[in-house]
């Protein structure tokens, strides 16, 4: 490992600290509680929309969210190891097969939407049993 690398590490858990970044990527219905300064007063403001894209690596990595707000949509770049970011919630994850997702810019209404996914990676099971034998196993067990 070289020496930029380690001091990388060393900014990432300094800027975070106690706090953990969850997986996510673009197409991803993502809450991100960002940090508003007015004036003396701090609060926190909650931003949710669609993960677009993701950017850069290392400490310089950002990502992108867009939201509609009162009919006009609304992009914003939050860097990803940065004490203006609270926290970051995956709302739902998103099924889609690129990673730059730029056309939603264009799109309108249903066509606009992204289906959600429901399997594969950083899928939590809903304790339903899927399969036929993960049936009869918990029927053994009861």
């Amino acid at each position: 490992m070289n020496i930029i690398e380690e001091i990388e590490r060393e900014e990432a858990g300094r800027v975070l600290g106690d706090k953990e970044i969850p997986t996510f990527d673009a197409g991803d219905t993502v809450k991100v509680h960002v940090r508003i300064k007015e004036g003396e007063r701090e609060r926190i403001q909650v931003f949710e929309g669609v993960c677009l894209a993701k950017n850069g690596g290392g400490l310089n990595q950002s990502f992108t969210v867009r939201k509609i707000s009162f009919g006009e949509g609304v992009e914003r770049v939050f860097p990803l190891y940065s004490p203006i970011v609270e926290k970051i919630e995956v709302v739902r994850r998103g099924k889609v097969r690129r990673a730059k997702l730029y056309y939603l810019r264009d799109r309108a209404g249903k066509s606009a939407r992204i289906t959600e996914r429901t399997t594969g990676r950083d899928i939590e099971p809903r304790g339903k049993a899927k399969t036929r034998s993960q049936r009869k196993d918990k029927a053994k067990a009861e």
